[in-house]
């Protein structure tokens, strides 16, 4: 994937979403979330039924103590007794079935969810053009895919239908309890809005807490992610004590978030416990005067003090899963704000059928900026016959990765248009296009894998026989025979363990093998000694036979041969023709060819 060329500030820019997104409905947020909910009705229905089962078999436990202290225990008639304690014991019983089942559908079905949940995340994240990627560190959009989703998962496997659950069973004890003592139960229930407006003010400040949390975690693993890849430079340029501020300086920031949580929460748990403790209290002033005035029963006091706790026990528990629901909604902005971001480069609607490419290249007209009015090309216009071998040639900046990346549809033009067999790109399917096209980078990127598999990218098409066979075309055979699993061999992370001249013979290898019409080489021989050079030479005079190439090369040397030289100066267009053409008009590649070769003859 290339770069945005001319604009390095948009490629080192840190994206502002995350500080500046807005404010989202909670509803909404559950909505979207619980849709994902929705391939596994038939689960949350039997857990919903287990549920109703836990909540009727807790309300019934008092109810059965009540029975056996009035009946039974109170008139020292222990008749009967044991069988109420049967029923006891047969409840905690199914009780406990209710909440095996129920604990581990709720397990199976979060997990569930959050697999496809990363499914569409990673699907998306493919969707997304290259200039999203220009403006988001790999680090924060690793938090939003592993971390974001992770933080969800609590959410789905003890939040979003535990609450439901318990919502059941507080319903529950608040009949229960109305039917035991009306009078008692509205003053126990006296106490639930001053726990909701502990609530809604809790609400506000942990969001924002919450919030900062996850977008300060974004920021140290963004920069996390940059110092690792760049520990080497870092290094040697003796930077790790300015590196080690800057890391301290974002760690304080999430240190801070942390601990406002933790100050809101710690605040508002012992709140809820207060209030419950004082409904207990209230019961016990209120129901031991009616005791004294043999208007109420102990068996039923007794039973109200078990209500009382036993609705407490969700409400706190809401209270509890009130901050992983905090947590879950600023997680799930942040993923539905990836979510919702749209690709720019689509497929077009209708699309032209392609059929088989020759690979004529045209730009005509071609205006382009990273930003706004930037612009990196200025009316720029060329062509490229079917076969034929076309060099870019300019000083950094001066436009020739841009062009590259308009070829390749990482970007649309502002103005103008670029046509591949008279066929404008943005009236291709971009599969069409992609399979089209190859590129060879100086800096070749190695997948996690087999030697086979970075050649043939695990595309079925190419059987191993076509594999092996790319790689002799290029010469890379040999050096696959002399390691220890031959094309089985692992490749490291980033092609740790290759030589750079081996990691761009399995580029040529790949590229060969996937038979693309156009070819184009980037810096491909930049990197390498002398002898290897000269091997690549070979394995790229191979891979362009009979195909269209554009090559970028500093080194004049590696495009003398070219059917076309283009040199690009400040985003236009100077100079074209063939290098001795070129020489002789004595411009700026003629300028370059002196520099590159001072002191030999220029003809």
């Amino acid at each position: 994937m290339f770069g945005s060329g001319g604009s390095s500030s948009q490629l080192h820019e840190y994206s502002e979403e995350e500080d500046d997104l807005g404010k989202v409905y909670d509803r909404e947020l559950m909505t979207r979330l619980i849709a994902y909910m929705k391939p596994y009705r038939r689960e949350v229905a039997l857990i919903v039924f287990l549920m109703v089962g836990y909540s009727v078999s807790e309300a019934l436990l008092p109810y059965l103590t009540q029975l056996g202290i009035d009946n039974h225990i109170e008139p020292r008639n222990l008749e009967g007794l044991e069988t109420i304690v049967l029923y006891y014991v047969l409840v905690l019983v199914a009780r406990f079935i209710f909440t095996y089942f129920e604990e581990y559908g709720m397990q199976m079905v979060g997990q569930k969810v959050m697999y496809d949940m990363r499914m569409s995340l990673f699907s998306h994240l493919q969707r997304l053009d290259v200039r999203y990627f220009d403006r988001n560190p790999v680090g924060r959009l690793m938090t939003r895919v592993m971390g974001d989703v992770e933080i969800l998962k609590e959410l789905f496997t003890s939040g979003v239908i535990t609450v439901f659950g318990n919502l059941l069973s507080i319903f529950a004890y608040m009949i229960a309890m109305l039917l035991f003592n009306w009078k008692l139960a509205l003053i126990t229930f006296a106490v639930l809005p001053i726990i909701f407006a502990i609530t809604t003010v809790y609400q506000v400040y942990s969001r924002r807490a919450f919030r900062d949390q996850r977008r300060y975690l974004a920021r140290i693993n963004a920069f996390l992610n940059e110092n690792i890849v760049g520990m080497t430079t870092m290094q040697l340029f003796a930077r790790e004590p300015r590196s080690l501020l800057q890391f301290d300086e974002r760690n304080k920031q999430y240190l801070g978030a942390n601990l406002r949580s933790i100050f809101y929460f710690s605040l508002f748990s012992p709140m809820i416990e207060v209030c419950g403790s004082l409904a207990l209290a209230v019961i016990i002033w209120h129901g031991g005067g009616q005791l004294l005035q043999d208007t109420l029963t102990f068996g039923v006091l007794f039973a109200f003090i078990q209500y009382s706790q036993r609705l407490f026990w969700p409400i706190r528990e809401l209270s509890e899963k009130y901050t992983i629901f905090q947590n879950a909604m600023a997680s799930s902005e942040r993923i539905f704000d990836l979510m919702d971001t749209q690709p720019i480069i689509v497929n077009p609607i209708p699309s032209k059928e392609v059929g088989a490419l020759n690979g004529e290249i045209e730009f005509r007209n071609v205006w382009f900026a990273y930003n706004a009015e930037d612009y990196v090309l200025r009316d720029v216009s060329f062509k490229v016959k079917a076969g034929e071998k076309v060099a870019l040639v300019g000083h950094t900046g001066s436009g020739k990765t841009s062009i590259i990346n308009l070829l390749c549809r990482f970007y649309d033009v502002n103005e103008g248009q670029v046509l591949i067999d008279g066929i404008d790109l943005r009236e291709m399917e971009l599969p069409d296009l992609r399979r089209a096209i190859n590129i060879v980078q100086q800096n070749i990127f190695l997948f996690s894998g087999t030697i086979e598999k970075n050649i043939n990218l695990n595309k079925p098409e190419i059987s191993k026989e076509e594999t092996i066979a790319a790689a002799k075309e290029v010469h890379l055979d040999s050096y696959v025979q002399k390691m220890p699993n031959g094309y089985e061999t692992e490749v490291r992370e980033g092609g740790a363990g290759l030589s750079v001249g081996q990691k761009q013979l399995v580029a040529f290898a790949r590229a060969l093998a996937s038979d693309p019409n156009i070819l184009i080489l980037d810096e491909a021989t930049s990197s390498v000694d002398t002898e290897t050079e000269l091997i690549i030479q070979d394995a790229l005079n191979r891979l362009m036979a009979n195909r269209t190439s554009i090559v970028i090369a500093h080194r004049l040397s590696t495009i003398q041969n070219a059917d076309k030289i283009i040199v690009m100066h400040r985003g236009e267009i100077q100079e074209m023709g063939t290098h001795n053409e070129l020489l002789q008009k004595r411009g700026i590649y003629y300028r370059l060819y002196q520099l590159q070769y001072k002191g030999q003859e220029v003809g």
